[in-house]
């Protein structure tokens, strides 16, 4: 990999995959297409480390006049596509945008590689990649003894974010199977950590403790997810591009099934540990369950062993260590805080997406 094309790179994932790269791979160029809705930010950016070999471009995924302008003038090697709309609440409350983004919007890339890549040769084949990130969702919900899913596992997706997914996972895979377009895919387990968009579960579980105002659950709070912290998805992602294999697709995650009450109550006890005076003390007792969302997948689970032993991943932090880190990051940086809560649609969603569903019994 010498010059990569990062898409959503001033997103959550996508910015910490960045950070990642520039601090660990010397010889690599980046450049970061992304058009700054209101999940990015320039904010995620700053104090990069190296800068020079980082560009920011501020641009739709869906021009492909303008991906196959930037593949040619930087002669991209690399596609790492993170570009998504990947909130399942903002997804049932309006779907257009997922079906825009995550399959027009990746249509657009591979079409763009396919004309620069493959019609032009402007590099040999065997030297070029594209890779999207995907997600577990698109392998739908399991039941509390079913196995992990594995990279076999047939989609059912169920939700509008989890079909766009879906449908743009089939679509990369296409364009390998039918042009000869070189490709991998992971899907990751729910992300978490630094610079995520307090729109989220942990974030938002966080940034209310700490002011005190209440920490909505969904239904009975005994959905179970996988956590995984986004460092150890960033080392995935960059270990698939330099050892996996052109056609493969990897499970990644963090390898832990906590309910999201439990997940939740965790948050809490740190917060308790870390602020023994706090006037909301127990944090606890913030804790309220409001009413469920459509279609809420009820289980997810991740067999992880495909990219163990191929690769030899395996995640570093530990739930609880990951809850940490994070908790000690949003604590050491208010100004970000500041800057992405003082956006006019950020109270008003939540307002939109938790207060207006009441609390339950």
């Amino acid at each position: 990999m010498k010059s990569i094309l990062v898409t959503g790179g001033a997103g959550f994932i996508g910015a910490n995959f960045i950070r990642h790269l520039l601090a660990v791979d010397p010889g690599v160029q980046v450049i970061n297409l992304d058009l700054l809705t209101y999940a990015g930010s320039l904010e995620n950016l700053k104090d990069l480390p190296d800068a020079e070999r980082h560009t920011f471009v501020q641009g739709d995924i869906c021009d492909q006049s303008l991906v196959e302008c930037l593949l040619r003038r930087h002669r991209i090697d690399t596609i790492v596509h993170f570009a998504a709309e990947s909130h399942v609440d903002r997804s049932i409350h309006g779907p257009a945008p997922f079906v825009r983004t995550n399959i027009q919007g990746t249509f657009s890339l591979l079409e763009a590689a396919r004309k620069v890549w493959l019609g032009e040769g402007m590099l040999p084949p065997d030297s070029v990649r594209f890779h999207h990130v995907s997600t577990d969702e698109v392998y739908g919900s399991l039941g509390p003894r079913d196995a992990p899913f594995c990279e076999t596992t047939p989609y059912a997706p169920n939700s509008p974010y989890a079909a766009s997914k879906a449908a743009s996972d089939h679509l990369v895979r296409a364009y390998g199977h039918t042009y000869g377009l070189p490709f991998t895919i992971t899907n990751c387990s729910n992300n978490y950590g630094p610079y995520q968009f307090p729109e989220k579960l942990i974030p938002l579980m966080i940034l209310n403790a700490l002011a005190g105002e209440p920490l909505p659950i969904y239904g009975d709070g005994l959905q179970v997810r996988d956590w995984l912290y986004v460092e150890d998805h960033c080392r995935a992602i960059h270990m698939v591009l330099r050892e996996g294999q052109i056609g493969e697709t990897y499970n990644i995650g963090g390898g832990n099934q906590p309910t999201n009450l439990e997940l939740v109550q965790t948050i809490c006890r740190l917060l308790d540990e870390r602020f023994p005076d706090s006037p909301h003390q127990p944090h606890q007792s913030l804790i309220t369950f409001v009413e469920d969302r459509p279609g809420h997948d009820r289980r997810y689970a991740m067999d992880t062993r495909k990219i163990q032993g191929q690769l030899g991943w395996q995640p570093r932090e530990s739930l609880e260590s990951g809850l940490r880190k994070t908790l000690e990051w949003y604590l050491g940086n208010e100004r970000w805080i500041e800057v992405i809560r003082s956006r006019p649609s950020y109270r008003d969603w939540l307002e939109r997406n938790y207060t207006a569903r009441g609390t339950r019994a």
